[in-house]
């Protein structure tokens, strides 16, 4: 996909929702391998990491649901689960994760994925005037406000992260 032509970007255009697209270098393979594509975003953007958001995929008693938490700290899968209405949660293998939604692993995006499923946002987004997710590709950030990824997303908003540990 073109860079400014993700399915998330067509999907905010279509719904009139007002947002703005980043760039960033991604950095080499092995930088990479040793940091999260989140925290390289936050840092690449010049954005404090608990604005920018990650998109994990996770099964919560059988069935595919997405979490938005932010890059500074970790998703309880035990609050997950309980905001889902389930009781357990575990993440989904990336395999899993990537054919469901349609993207690859560090440019899931919550917005216009293949499969419509569940979307739980961490409560932290509100505390922010915008917000940082994916656009659907790596290297490509979507700033927008937290409300309006809540719309886009019929997302349910729940206490489901920690703080970064240290």
């Amino acid at each position: 996909m073109a860079a400014r032509g993700t399915r998330a970007i067509a999907q905010l255009a279509k719904l009139g929702i007002a947002h703005t697209v980043h760039t960033y270098t991604r950095g080499t393979t092995r930088d990479r391998a040793s940091d999260s594509y989140g925290a390289r975003a936050a840092a690449a953007l010049g954005v404090p990491p608990g604005r920018v958001f990650k998109t994990l995929v996770a099964s919560v008693d059988g069935n595919l649901t997405v979490a938005v938490v932010p890059v500074a700290g970790q998703l309880s899968l035990k609050a997950l689960a309980g905001a889902a209405g389930g009781k357990r949660a575990e993440l989904a293998p990336a395999a899993v994760a990537e054919r469901a939604t349609g993207y690859v692993v560090g440019g899931i995006s919550p917005i216009a994925q293949r499969m419509r499923l569940p979307v739980i946002i961490d409560v932290t987004a509100m505390e922010y005037e915008t917000v940082f997710c994916s656009a659907g590709q790596r290297g490509l950030e979507i700033e927008l406000a937290p409300r309006d990824l809540v719309l886009a997303t019929s997302a349910v908003v729940a206490p489901i992260g920690t703080p970064a540990a240290g």
